[in-house]
């Protein structure tokens, strides 16, 4: 599987760096090592790839020139100052190494909002094809000196796995301070064994990832490396998870046997993949177990298998189907505000258009605007 990451096979690659890897503790560039990664991208770009790279290290560096404390996190207010000063710095840095391997560097930033709003999304995914047809090379950042706590990403895997599906990339590489997901953690339990290949995120995948990072400088660990996977794979594209503590990370990973591989599930349409890969949601719509099972076989979800509803939604809005079990099954486009939606709750087709007034909706939430996750 890490073959199909070579530049023969996989055209386009999103690569992401975090905070751990690309600044020392003394809130400086890591640059020799960096220089390691930027050879291989050079190599790798003059072998027909494109590379996308999703770059952390902002804040730390932000951080180490306005002297704040515990890395510029002490306050929501610490972290987007220094993510304003260190931006500059950090893409300045990418620019000049570079530049220094006949490579153009661009320079974007994002919200949470950039990617979850259906509209601002495609903006995104067309200013990335157009710059890598021009042969540039996007280094994309959180835009933390704008982003709150309610509308951020909060660590760089999710947006990563997110650009992947904007920009149509086939892997996403996360270079971490582990070579990839183990069966416990490594540095507390010396049986710890490596699982190489994934070929589906579940629950017992999910109970493996560590909620906290190693190093306490970035802001993912191996929960959010988890999500970013589920993300990727749902818009049919592979994600390796390895480490990044070596020079030449990208040429080790060519080598093989290293990093874990979550394998990409097959292609939905481009609408799909964007509501699988969403964080957020307007409201939830509660199921019965009937409602489940037909859902999962390809059906709509019909309003006499919904049981509650919460949050406040319009029509359109994207909500989350959660099943008996509190996990949440589905996603998609209500066909109902939240407050006609609570009415019509377990009730039969035919009851509806009494309920309403008005002549109902074939489904709550129609299979062509829905995607299991």
């Amino acid at each position: 599987m890490v073959a199909a990451l070579s530049p023969a096979t996989c055209s386009r690659l999103v690569l992401k760096i975090g905070s751990s890897l690309l600044v020392d503790p003394n809130g400086e560039v890591r640059r020799d090592w960096l220089q390691t990664v930027v050879d291989d991208i050079a190599a790798a770009r003059a072998a027909g790839q494109q590379i996308v790279i999703v770059s952390s290290g902002a804040i730390a560096l932000g951080a180490r020139r306005l002297g704040l404390a515990k890395g510029g996190r002490a306050s929501l207010e610490d972290a987007q100052a220094a993510a304003a000063t260190g931006q500059i710095a950090l893409s300045q840095c990418w620019a000049d190494l570079l530049a220094a391997k006949g490579m153009t560097a661009a320079q974007i930033l994002v919200t949470l909002d950039d990617l979850e709003d259906r509209r601002r999304y495609l903006n995104a995914a067309a200013t990335l094809e157009r710059l890598l047809g021009l042969g540039v090379v996007p280094v994309i950042n959180e835009n933390d000196s704008v982003a709150t706590e309610e509308i951020r990403f909060g660590d760089n895997d999710r947006l990563a796995a997110r650009i992947a599906q904007a920009s149509g990339a086939q892997a996403v590489v996360l270079l971490s301070d582990v070579d990839g997901l183990f069966t416990a953690d490594p540095s507390r339990d010396p049986n710890a064994e490596r699982i190489p290949h994934v070929a589906r995120v579940d629950s017992r995948i999910q109970a493996m990832a560590a909620a906290e990072s190693s190093s306490g400088m970035g802001s993912g660990g191996m929960a959010s490396k988890i999500e970013a996977a589920r993300i990727a794979n749902a818009a049919g594209a592979a994600l390796v998870i390895v480490s990044g503590l070596h020079d030449h990370p990208l040429a080790r990973l060519a080598g093989g046997d290293c990093g874990t591989v979550f394998a990409g599930a097959e292609t939905q349409t481009a609408r799909k993949a964007w509501l699988a890969g969403r964080l957020t949601a307007k409201g939830r719509i509660h199921i019965d177990a009937g409602a489940a099972k037909a859902l999962t076989s390809g059906a709509s979800l019909l309003p006499a298998g919904a049981t509650r509803v919460e949050g406040k939604f319009s029509r359109g809005d994207v909500v989350d189907i959660v099943a008996a079990d509190g996990q949440t099954l589905a996603r998609g486009l209500s066909e109902y505000d939240a407050q006609d939606a609570m009415r019509i709750c377990g009730k039969r087709s035919e009851a509806l258009a009494e309920l309403l007034g008005y002549a109902p909706r074939a489904a709550l939430i129609h299979r062509d605007h829905m995607v299991i996750l």
